[in-house]
């Protein structure tokens, strides 16, 4: 999956893939991807502010998820 670099302390890049509906997100501690994810939490996601704090209040514990790396 192809992420793209995003502004953050925390997160280093996002990606989505919208026919699976996995958002996956790579963090300075790893890469984890979240699954059943609305194609409207991505674009949030990507046009938030903060992306640390969109995805604290609207991603984390909210999806399931697994590590991949």
């Amino acid at each position: 999956m192809e992420r793209f670099p995003v502004i953050s302390s925390n997160i280093i890049s996002v990606g989505y893939e919208p026919t699976e509906m996995v958002l996956e997100i790579e963090f300075q501690s790893g890469i984890y991807r979240y699954f059943s994810v609305p194609a409207s939490v991505h674009s949030g996601l990507m046009s938030a502010p903060s992306h640390g704090r969109y995805f604290a209040r609207t991603i984390k514990d909210r999806y399931s998820f697994s590590r991949i790396a």
